[in-house]
């Protein structure tokens, strides 16, 4: 069986630079295929998709809301050539009911142990409509290495510098942040990998940098402990979200190879003054995430938001305005605050105002985000930024062996940027 694997272009935010990193969904779910099944697959944000025709199923793995029109499309022209098609992925699962016009079958929840069933249906020509798994979360032992093998390397590096491999330690999120959809995809329980899986995992990738992808690691003590003296061996460098504020796990995760780490700014508090200072003290770097448009924030608040960033020292920013995705908590309230401006979902990327904001008007909270971007960097581009933390893994790189000379060229380029 041949088994036709698309991820669909999705549109950039004009303020960072435009890079790409291998895509983790569509890996993950290449994993959970048997052996017999023949996979292609098509980024269709590095390469261009060609709609042919030898391909028993299409599949698109869809991650963002911002994706899913183009995803439309995709399925309606190989439907038109006769073609099955099947959607998954997290903006699938948010986009149900729309995606099935568009779909011979929608897959929900997790692929490990239930995708077969898939398989056997359309082989028995008895394809579904739809596969609802989403409460059936599967053994966190069937999730096997990555299927990494399925990407084009070389079409992920900005500069010459290869991108991160993403990775990921376990799955749910015990939290339940208001803007976040994750509570409704994969649960509110924490469920982390096999520890002997994720370090075998971990250092089967041909590449030294890794963005583990979990949406916290700041969820259990005892697991992350373990977790960062696990991979310390490993003399991998990577980056991650959150880690709990506590000196003993933010020493291991330094020792653990701990690059940098993105962080919400949700305030301009001491508790975040401080813990960013923390963070850097240990030679951690910080892309703070700042989210604008809160129903407290007005302009002058967002001005003295953007001076306190400055004040912290993060080495990277990343503005986003807050956007009322499906199955959200403020999506909720804001629906029935009657506040959103409307659905068309490829212009919720996180970069334009789709809802009426509490303290401002549209046009002023599009300003002030542009204002941020543009104040935060103004002494200094995002590119030389982002080039300052990798020359800064490649010190770390030199002092445990495991600098790959291949790069330094590409790194000495950034350096010359204006």
């Amino acid at each position: 069986m041949k088994l036709k694997l698309i991820y669909p272009k999705w549109p950039k935010l004009k303020n960072q630079p435009e890079f790409n990193l291998p895509p983790h969904g569509p890996v993950v779910f290449a994993a959970a295929l048997s052996d017999d099944i023949e996979i292609s697959f098509c980024d269709e944000n590095v390469e261009e998709l060609k709609f042919d025709n030898d391909a028993d199923l299409i599949a698109l793995s869809v991650m963002l809301t911002c994706q899913i029109p183009r995803a439309w499309k995709i399925a309606d022209q190989y439907r038109g050539m006769g073609k099955k098609v099947i959607f998954g992925g997290i903006a699938t699962m948010l986009h149900v009911q729309e995606t099935m016009a568009h779909a011979d079958a929608v897959f929900i929840g997790e692929a490990e142990g239930h995708f077969s069933r898939v398989v056997d249906d359309l082989r028995k020509g008895r394809l579904k409509k739809i596969y609802d798994f989403k409460s059936d979360f599967p053994d966190t032992v069937l999730i096997g290495p990555a299927r990494r093998s399925i990407l084009k390397r070389d079409l992920y590096n900005f500069r010459g510098v290869q991108m991160v491999d993403l990775v990921h330690a376990s799955r749910g999120c015990r939290f339940n942040c208001f803007p976040c959809c994750t509570p409704f995809l994969g649960g509110r329980k924490f469920r982390p990998r096999p520890m002997e899986k994720v370090v075998e995992e971990f250092a089967g990738i041909d590449n030294n940098r890794l963005f583990i992808v979990d949406n916290s690691l700041a969820q259990d003590d005892d697991w992350e402990k373990e977790l960062f003296k696990a991979i310390a061996p490993l003399k991998k460098k990577w980056i991650s979200h959150p880690i709990k504020d506590d000196d003993e796990i933010l020493d291991l995760a330094a020792e653990a190879g701990c690059w940098y780490m993105y962080q919400a700014i949700v305030d301009t508090s001491d508790h975040i003054r401080n813990k960013i200072k923390r963070i850097k003290e240990r030679g951690i770097g910080v892309e703070g995430t700042i989210l604008l448009g809160l129903d407290d924030h007005d302009e002058d608040y967002i001005k003295r938001l953007v001076d306190f960033l400055l004040e912290i020292d993060l080495d990277l920013a990343e503005f986003t305005i807050l956007t009322p995705f499906p199955h959200t908590r403020i999506r909720t309230q804001l629906e029935k605050e009657n506040r959103i401006i409307h659905n068309d979902w490829s212009r919720y990327t996180a970069g334009e105002v789709v809802f009426k904001p509490a303290k401002m008007s549209v046009d002023a909270l599009e300003r002030m985000y542009q204002y941020a971007w543009d104040t935060f960097y103004a002494d200094c581009c995002k590119e030389i930024k982002m080039a300052k933390l990798y020359l800064k893994v490649i010190e770390k790189e030199k002092k445990d062996g495991t600098y790959n000379n291949i790069r330094l060229s590409a790194n000495r380029s950034w350096k010359k940027q204006p």
